[in-house]
């Protein structure tokens, strides 16, 4: 019975994976459907599947989409205002012909920001200041959103917030993690300079390889010369550049809060001087940053945020129709994003069919979810016991980490984590598996909630985010097991 059960649920997963790849059916559609077969082939009746995969699966995701109305309200306000419009114009002549450049300089950007930064909210706030600057050079929209995903992947490498299940659950010392995520890391910044290239190159921009080579290399120097002399100092030196860095927060919530009050001030002065007008002003340019900055500085919740950019927006730009304006960009934000919300209601289905609903929701299944247990013990069964069966494995079985399979770390990833570390796989291959296949995931997965708010802003398909950056993202998965291999095999 069990085997049938695996078999069905390989096929029925493998079957709407493949023609969603093919694009014969909608994820809108595929993974509600998804969402309902899987716990129904693993045991789960029926009844608990509607109301506990299909019901309350679909607001799983509800602080996500609801961040993604309000962002998409500032979005839409800042076209409607000619902001988006003056930002793109301004910010191409600034930069020049330089897409190389401004792109490299966007991902260090992203890459530096996320390694605290997390969560749509902060997602949101970053894209609606980078892809207008890399629309400016002429990036194109595929291109932009896979080097807005690529640094955002990044910088979840080195977020010290992701490594909780590797200090927790393997019971790895920080330095362990700390070791490989910077391998990770190396591994991801060289996929990512040959992703960059290549795409330019195919968006039609004209590319000096010699010269990216160069600067790559001077760029990779200075990061490991960095490293190295951290490294190198004495603890008491670098307790006392810690000590000296403490005070910085209060002194950047202070020169933050003097800055905003500075941009409101001159925006009001703006509308007594010139009166009701359509010419952007400076402080117009300030919309996004202002509700980055007070997520950044003051931890402000996200929603909070967006409506404080939203006022200050509505302030900055303010003429005879902005009432109508901002009315507009409530009613038409909604809207817009809509398509985004619908996929994130079946993508939040699809997370409770594979990980269960809701522990307080679980009273008929103590022993633990259905789908988990079927899985349990062919996963002990295939528990590789060689580094090249472990590479040769995972590297075959990474694209697995894409639709909440069963290498996705936000679908079955950390419980098949769990029964590898049970039957005794090294817990640093697990990690190392993990980090690696997790760049599939961070960066092609359809169902990131990232992923499809960008999809939603660029006017692009989400499946055809996936097979731009897959190529990229396995290569990087078969390299970082590799190297994992080579550490603790």
């Amino acid at each position: 019975m069990e085997t049938l059960q695996l078999f069905l649920l390989l096929a029925v997963f493998l079957a709407f994976v493949i023609l969603m790849f093919l694009r014969k059916i909608p994820a809108l559609l595929a993974l509600p459907i998804l969402a309902f077969f899987i716990p129904v082939i693993s045991g789960v009746n029926v009844v608990d599947v509607v109301t506990l995969v299909l019901g309350n699966g679909s607001t799983k995701l509800s602080e996500a989409y609801t961040i993604a109305i309000f962002g998409s309200m500032l979005s839409i306000m800042m076209q409607k205002t000619g902001v988006a419009e003056s930002f793109i114009k301004t910010g191409a002549e600034l930069s020049g012909d330089k897409p190389w450049a401004i792109s490299m300089v966007m991902l260090l950007l992203i890459t530096l920001l996320f390694t605290t930064l997390g969560g749509l909210g902060a997602i949101i706030m970053v894209s609606t200041v980078v892809l207008p600057i890399l629309a400016s050079v002429g990036v194109g929209p595929v291109t932009t959103t896979g080097i807005f995903l690529t640094g955002l992947s990044i910088g979840g490498i080195l977020n010290v917030g992701n490594w909780a299940v590797y200090t927790q659950v393997l019971k790895l010392q920080t330095g362990e993690v700390q070791s490989f995520a910077l391998v990770m890391l190396l591994i991801m910044f060289v996929i990512a300079i040959i992703y960059i290239t290549i795409q330019l190159y195919r968006d039609g921009h004209d590319i000096n390889f010699s010269k990216i080579a160069i600067y790559s290399v001077i760029i990779l120097a200075v990061g490991s010369a960095g490293y190295a002399v951290w490294n190198f100092l004495p603890d008491n030196l670098k307790t006392g550049i810690s000590d000296l860095l403490s005070f910085f927060p209060s002194f950047l919530k202070y020169l933050t809060g003097s800055g905003i009050a500075l941009l409101v001030l001159l925006s009001v002065i703006r509308v007594f001087r010139d009166g009701e007008t359509d010419k952007v002003y400076f402080t117009a340019y300030f919309i996004p940053i202002v509700p980055l900055f007070l997520i950044l500085v003051f931890g402000i919740n996200f929603i909070a945020a967006f409506i404080a950019g939203l006022a200050y927006g509505y302030l900055s730009t303010y003429r005879k129709s902005s009432l109508n304006i901002l009315i507009r960009s409530v009613l038409d934000g909604g809207a817009v994003v809509m398509p985004a919300v619908a996929l994130m209601l079946g993508i939040g289905m699809l997370l409770n069919a594979v990980m269960g609903p809701p522990a307080a929701l679980m009273e008929n299944y103590k022993a633990g979810w259905p789908v988990l247990l079927l899985l349990k013990p062919v996963l002990q069964a295939i528990k590789p016991e060689s580094a090249l069966s472990y590479i040769l494995l995972f590297s075959l079985a990474a694209p697995l980490a894409l639709y909440r399979g069963p290498l996705n770390v936000w679908g079955m990833g950390y419980g098949i984590a769990a029964i590898f570390l049970a039957g005794g796989m090294p817990a640093g291959a697990i990690m190392g598996l993990l980090m690696a296949v997790g760049q599939i995931q961070g960066i092609s997965d359809p169902t990131n909630t990232q992923n499809v708010w960008l999809a939603n802003e660029m006017k692009i398909d989400v499946q055809k985010i996936m097979w731009n950056t897959i190529p990229y993202t396995w290569g990087a998965a078969i390299l970082g097991l590799m190297a994992s291999a080579l550490i603790f095999y």
